[in-house]
């Protein structure tokens, strides 16, 4: 096999994760070598397999290494429950101030409850009330008799993740961003972070559309008609529930990747769970986060490649007919991964 690091490659960190992770994240490295090997990869620990080795699932070196390279490509990385261990991927974000998560759904396979998805979820990923400034007030002999959680959202925080969205749209042609809030409730939360969006969609009227939702009724209008939306831009705890539900329409979360972009750093995921209970057995979906790396190929500048990978999907899928089990097919991870390959080579 070629060396999947060459020098001559864009250094990025690779985290394999736990779990299917390690499986997926080689069909990636697989491919990326047919595509010209694109990356240097420093692969590091993450998760539960880092805790195994030095007890920390987010270890210094992982940490150094983001830092030196600037991008990073991580599979599903999970966070021990109790144990005083802070999510992973909120870590992370906070770290490298991954201000914008970028989550896009789109159909690629047809025949389902919905057809032609196509939209886009811009989420604030460092603030609101995600962020869980929580604690508990004891009353008597019961220490968590009272919880209380604080959110916080600032007129910065809300302009730079506004301007990500209509810059976005604007770039990629796309026609309208829809600003979802609860700002008929929560008037100072979320009234902050509607009304500072609307300033900045002043500054692109003659570009991009725009228009506002409840977060409710647009959660119930993504099931009614979809299609009505194309970019979506909200706070961090609303975009978490909305994009996955977004994933729901396009076949679930073994068909959405995501990417975590801030100033100085950017993180491409896999944003399915490590599905433990099919761990080394070689059927695991490799599509998410494949996808994932064809973002990432984009933001460094190789469009063209990240097109070429995303139709090798796609005819992989539909014309081929050649898919793993989850999506009502019999192909192993590698099976599925050769046939990618395939098409890439022509």
């Amino acid at each position: 096999m070629a060396d999947a690091s060459p020098v001559t490659g864009i250094p990025a960190t690779l985290i394999p994760g736990d779990g299917i992770g390690p499986e997926v994240t080689q069909s990636v490295v697989a491919v990326m070598e047919v595509l010209g090997s694109p990356f240097a990869w420093d692969v590091q620990l993450g998760g539960m397999a880092a805790i195994a080795v030095g007890g920390d699932p987010l270890p210094k070196a992982t940490l150094d290494s983001i830092r030196r390279t600037g991008l990073a490509l991580k599979g599903p990385l999970t966070t021990p429950v109790g144990g005083g261990f802070r999510s992973v991927n909120v870590r992370l974000r906070e770290e490298f101030h991954l201000y914008a998560n970028l989550r896009p759904a789109r159909t690629l396979i047809p025949g389902g409850r919905y057809e032609n998805i196509d939209l886009v979820i811009v989420r604030e990923n460092l603030e609101g009330l995600y962020v869980a400034f929580e604690h508990y007030i004891p009353i008597g002999d019961d220490p968590h008799a009272v919880a209380m959680s604080s959110g916080v959202n600032t007129r910065d925080g809300s302009r730079r993740i506004a301007e990500f969205a209509f810059d976005y749209a604007a770039r990629n042609g796309r026609k309208k961003v829809t600003i979802v809030h609860k700002a008929n409730v929560l008037k100072a939360l979320t009234g902050v972070f509607l009304e500072t969006a609307q300033q900045v969609a002043e500054k692109y009227k003659d570009r991009v559309a725009c228009d506002e939702r409840i977060v409710d009724a647009c959660a119930m209008q993504l099931v009614l008609n979809p299609w009505q939306f194309d970019v979506i831009v909200t706070t961090n705890l609303f975009g978490d529930i909305l994009s996955d539900q977004a994933a729901g329409l396009v076949g679930g979360l073994g068909m959405a990747p995501g990417a975590n972009i801030g100033l100085h750093a950017a993180i491409f995921e896999a944003v399915h769970g490590s599905a433990p209970d099919i761990a080394g057995k070689g059927i695991a979906n490799p599509t998410s986060v494949l996808l994932a790396a064809a973002m990432m190929l984009e933001h460094v500048g190789l469009k063209d490649k990240r097109t070429a990978l995303e139709h090798a999907i796609d005819q992989v899928l539909n014309v081929d007919q050649i898919r793993t089990g989850d999506l009502g097919g019999h192909a192993t991870t590698l099976e599925y991964t050769t046939a990618i390959i395939n098409r890439l080579k022509g």
